[in-house]
């Protein structure tokens, strides 16, 4: 009997094969975006530029939980806002609405139990929740607010100019990383980074700042992947070469995608 060997599988190749991709979101999130990456074949390189700490005093936080039935709409901010400061299920009033500024967040208030959270149907963000039409009409709301310590006004000022009675609560903080952007360094020189991912202002103040001077030029020498005008504006104006991409995970991924297949491989 003759014995012939085996041919190898044949491995189709996928569209960001040998394509390293800088990963800045907070560790929690960084882990769904480097799947999905991986999954067209991307090296994810993560490097959490923002890192989420609980806050310092939780009793704000508890004592919102314990009144939950006062209010009529929870409006969380990111998915780290559902992470540090969702509340038992049990305790969550049929009544209360619960919105997200984007499908990830409503995923994870989803993964807690608390479902059907509205999202923008324009944009993924403050601007996007506020053009909603029950957030239009609030007078003589209560609203409640769910974010990290220090965010932006806009979303509670405007629902106040609206007649609405809006609380906040931080339940998270964020803070600089302290180590490991030398090793990002590293990857430029040797060219195993290809692109960069960012999706927050402090983000890319604390890369920028953790890299030191050679490595804001290397990182100004690859494309800069951005989910959101806001943020690519900042982006740009500290000197890195933008792509502005459609919202979310999906739309970095998607904006990954078109751009290399548009683009000679580095």
């Amino acid at each position: 009997m003759e014995i012939h060997p085996l041919d190898p599988p044949r491995v189709e190749p996928r569209p960001l094969d040998g394509i390293g991709v800088i990963v800045t979101r907070p560790q929690r999130q960084a882990a769904g975006l480097a799947q999905k990456l991986a999954a067209v074949g991307a090296t994810p390189l993560i490097w959490p530029a923002v890192v989420i700490l609980p806050p310092v005093d939780r009793t704000a936080l508890e004592r919102t939980h314990a009144a939950l039935s006062d209010y009529d709409i929870a409006i969380f901010v990111s998915a780290n806002a559902v992470e540090y400061g969702a509340p038992d299920p049990a305790r969550w009033s049929p009544s209360l609405r619960a919105f997200a500024p984007g499908p990830g967040t409503a995923e994870a208030l989803a993964a807690v139990g608390i479902r059907n959270a509205r999202i923008p149907a324009t944009s993924f963000d403050t601007e996007g929740l506020l053009a909603l039409p029950e957030l239009h009409d609030v007078a003589g709301r209560r609203v409640l607010v769910l974010r990290g310590q220090g965010g932006r006004e806009l979303l509670g000022d405007t629902l106040a100019r609206r007649g609405a009675q809006v609380d906040y609560v931080s339940c998270y903080r964020r803070a600089a990383p302290q180590a490991g952007a030398q090793e990002l360094v590293v990857a430029l020189r040797e060219r195993r980074a290809q692109a960069l991912t960012l999706t927050s202002a402090e983000g890319i103040d604390n890369l920028l700042a953790a890299v030191g001077g050679d490595g804001r030029t290397l990182l100004a020498g690859i494309p800069s992947f951005v989910p959101h005008p806001r943020i690519a504006d900042h982006a740009r104006t500290a000197g890195l070469d933008v792509v502005t991409t459609p919202g979310g995970d999906a739309g970095l991924v998607n904006g990954l995608l078109e751009w290399f297949a548009a683009h000679p491989r580095p």
